[in-house]
């Protein structure tokens, strides 16, 4: 302090002196605060976060709550408080940065700085419990530049990666990668019953599943077809495949010539399995019997959504083929293309070439198809129609799991699964259907034997191109933040309003979000082609009719109630079919369904069951029809009695207020449905009050 100092310059530096002392003391407490509420909320371990910058946000309800990464318990120690020495004021005519301030324009580095800019928060990807495809989703996260958590997290993350089924009661928001049921639904024995079903209203579209019986409930019957054939043509000698129903990797199949074959006794008496048709003549390429792997997403049940990976694996035989004899049944490397039975050959080839070894991708095998003259477009086509008919076999019972494991209106997660297709070609190029995968091996590396006994595993390339791009284009489709990055792109991308903002042009990103990555791999089937397949979901409509006299929440089977109030609602009782009669119908399709079974958690009615039941109204109702044309009747004729019940319901629970307007000689029922004109066996809305009036049925 000067000695000549004067009393104001003292007062006046005392005064400077006070506010800075509590400018200090309020930023001090501000720090002791906000670190306190770090730890409380489990924050242990995050770095402080810049004013304006935004923050990692946790998926699900609730109030955004800073916490840590599993396992970190560290905590940042607060740094003191410092005051900064003030920085002396831009003149007027010029900007914070020294640049020439323009009337109308704003300094846009003083509103949008680079950390803003580049980061949305990441992705989070929980893979605690991915098991085997641990190692091609660690590539895909790292190569979409999520975040992942491979001990799991505290808070809920994005998506959850399954490696095996759906079944945990933790997750009660994000996206898991399993549906409930599938596991069950892809079963040989439930597949087959599923795809039969669908047999029963469409043969001819459902003609690409090889004929099948259940064993052992069906094994008189397969004994009684075979023989009735073999009586009228005494030339045929098939070949049947024999499939346990639990099996995988090939574990457990055989081929048989003949019903009496002691192996065949022997399966009866174990555990249940089905019995094919054996494919005798399949495309052969350079002389070896093959199959393809294709991956298929199943992205939603409600709206039903389905993309095809636009490529996928060929497995291969390590035995030249030839047509099946007495002599050659028991030669699995001939007959079975299961990559896990081959790769124990002596012939097995491990290539990194796509278009030669045991495994090759199915591109390189259209390609040679393609270079001999065959119609590739029409394959493909062909294959598309199989996976769409299949999974409209498997959506109805899969929406009954649904709803169990997941109400509506509890909390729960939303699903999506890879489903990994075995198809066939025959000589004719017709694709068939071997089986369905509801865990497909998403393995990238093979074991490769150094000596007797000793065995290191060794990177496929082969896999790694086909099921990489699969894992990681899955995310892309499932992305929770896709929109907000795509609107936040096309907001950067908008044109600068004026020449002086181009200086700060290199702080906008010049490519989308996804520029760093190939084109995606998945092709979208449905509802793409909807209007082509959108007649055969007619088990599917049933199934919501099913689902809507469940009554109790998270069942699965319909009591004999609930069967009687479906028959009341949708008028379906009659002189020729009283009460009693529906009360013996269900009775007796109940219990024969519930002896075949296994699941016994539940008395009443399955889907399946539903459906027999609905077969036989059907057919006592419009008896002059087709099959499918029956049923689609019933279900039209159900739907309309509901919507009428359901406009009847919202009418009378408007009732105090309609009420009111209603004048007092009007009678309580001018306020439902009149007698309306009849057009058939229906009565024909002339309102257009209705959402759900009675449809047109028509057959594409």
């Amino acid at each position: 302090m000067r000695r000549g100092s004067s009393k104001r310059e003292l007062a006046a530096q005392s005064e400077v002196e006070a506010v800075a002392a509590a400018k200090a003391e309020t930023e001090a407490n501000a720090g002791v605060t906000a670190g306190q509420t770090g730890v409380d909320s489990g924050a242990a371990g995050e770095p402080e976060s810049k004013a304006g910058e935004q923050q990692p946000q946790a998926p699900g309800p609730g109030p955004e709550q800073p916490c840590a990464e599993e396992g970190d318990a560290r905590v940042a120690p607060r740094r003191p408080p410092t005051l900064h020495a003030h920085k002396p004021k831009p003149a007027r005519d010029l900007c914070p940065h020294g640049k020439p301030r323009v009337k109308g324009s704003s300094c846009r580095r003083s509103v949008r700085r680079p950390e803003e800019q580049s980061s949305q928060r990441p992705v989070t990807v929980d893979s605690s419990k991915a098991r085997t495809s641990l190692d091609a989703l660690k590539i895909s996260i790292r190569q979409l530049k999520w975040k992942e958590f491979p001990f799991g997290r505290r808070l809920p993350c994005d998506i959850y990666w399954h490696g095996v089924s759906f079944h945990d009661n933790d997750i009660l928001s994000g996206q898991v990668n399993k549906f409930p049921g599938m596991t069950e639904m892809v079963r040989k024995v439930t597949l087959s019953r599923a795809v039969r079903m669908m047999q029963n209203l469409f043969p001819e579209e459902y003609n690409f599943y090889p004929r099948s019986w259940i064993l052992p409930e069906e094994f008189q019957l397969f004994v009684t077809q075979i023989q009735m054939v073999k009586d009228d043509n005494p030339s045929w000698k098939p070949t049947f495949i024999v499939k346990p129903d639990g099996g995988c990797q090939g574990d457990g199949i055989y081929l048989i010539k003949d019903p009496s074959d002691i192996r065949l006794t022997g399966t009866l008496q174990t555990r249940p399995a089905v019995v094919q048709e054996y494919i005798c003549k399949p495309l052969l390429i350079d002389k070896l019997k093959f199959d393809i792997r294709l991956y298929v997403l199943l992205k939603s049940l409600d709206p039903l959504e389905i993309y095809i990976a636009k490529d996928g694996l060929s497995r291969f035989c390590t035995e030249p083929y030839q047509e099946p004899s007495s002599q050659n049944l028991h030669r699995v490397f001939m007959h079975l293309t299961n990559y896990s039975l081959n790769i124990h050959s002596s012939n097995f080839i491990h290539s990194d070439n796509a278009s030669t070894g045991s495994k090759r991708t199915f591109s390189s095998i259209l390609c040679k198809l393609s270079s001999k003259g065959v119609d590739i477009k029409k394959v493909w086509s062909d294959i598309i129609s199989l996976v769409i008919k299949t999974v409209i076999a498997l959506t109805p019972e899969l929406k009954v799991f649904y709803q169990s494991d997941i109400p509506t209106g509890r909390p729960g997660p939303t699903c999506f699964q890879i489903l990994g297709f075995d198809i066939l070609l025959m000589k004719n190029l017709k694709p068939i259907l071997l089986e369905v995968n509801a865990n497909p091996s998403m393995r990238i590396e093979h074991e490769c034997e150094l000596s007797p006994g000793v065995f290191e595993n060794v990177p496929s390339l082969v896999d790694e191109e086909v099921k990489v791009a699969v894992i990681r284009d899955t995310l892309r489709l499932m992305d929770p933040l896709k929109k907000k990055k795509e609107n936040r792109y096309q907001q950067l991308q908008k044109p600068v309003a004026r020449k002086e903002d181009s200086l700060d042009s290199d702080l906008a990103p010049d490519s989308s979000p996804e520029a760093h990555l190939p084109s995606i791999c998945l092709k979208q089937v449905f509802p793409k082609y909807a209007k082509q397949f959108n007649y055969l979901r007619l088990v599917d409509r049933m199934a919501n009719l099913f689902i809507r006299f469940l009554g109790i929440r998270g069942t699965m089977k319909l009591g004999p109630t609930g069967f009687r109030t479906f028959i009341r609602n949708c008028k379906l009782s009659s002189s020729s079919l009283s009460m009693a009669a529906v009360d013996i119908l269900y009775i007796d399709i109940t219990r024969r369904w519930n002896s075949m079974t296994l699941d016994q958690r539940d008395s009443g009615m399955c889907l399946q069951a539903f459906v027999e039941a609905f077969f036989f109204l059907a057919q006592r109702k419009f008896k002059m029809l087709p099959l499918h044309e029956q049923v689609a009747s019933l279900i039209d004729l159900c739907e309309y009695h509901l919507s009428l019940l359901d406009e009847k319901r919202l009418l009378c629970s408007r009732g105090g207020s309609a009420g009111s307007h209603l004048s007092q000689g009007s009678s309580p029922q001018g306020a439902c449905p009149a007698a309306q004109p009849v057009v058939g066996n229906l009565p024909l809305r002339t309102n257009g009050a209705s959402k759900c009036s009675y449809p047109r049925h028509t057959l594409s």
